[in-house]
């Protein structure tokens, strides 16, 4: 194992949140402004997710005062407190951009029972 690899090994978190495509997620995002720390909440829609060890990430999706807002979260961060998920959503597609262009109900996911 060369230096590289340990040093990746190291950084990744034990307690990775299980989260999948289409679910509902609230994520505590850590912010830092000037000398102070904060934790602010992103709730949305998982529409994406990239595996790859260290560079994992997701991108959640919400709508803000009538625009979409995406953010993009890398899994393994320090910044990223936990990922809590509120409902699990059932989809048959691995991506699911074609949210963006729904607007209204029509860009619900429905609830896996």
């Amino acid at each position: 194992m060369n230096l590289i690899e340990a040093f990746t090994n190291e950084q990744l978190k034990t307690e990775v949140p299980s989260i999948k495509i289409g679910d509902t997620v609230r994520v505590y995002n850590k912010i830092k402004e000037g000398n102070r720390e904060r934790t602010q909440l992103f709730e949305g829609t998982v529409i994406a997710k990239h595996d790859g060890g260290i560079s994992a990430t997701f991108t959640v999706r919400k709508i803000s005062y009538g625009v979409g807002v995406e953010k993009t979260f890398p899994l393994h961060s320090p910044n990223v407190e936990k990922v809590e998920t509120i409902r699990s959503g059932k989809v048959r597609r691995a991506r699911l951009y074609y949210l963006r262009d729904r607007v209204g109900k029509a860009s619900k996911v429905k609830e896996q029972i």
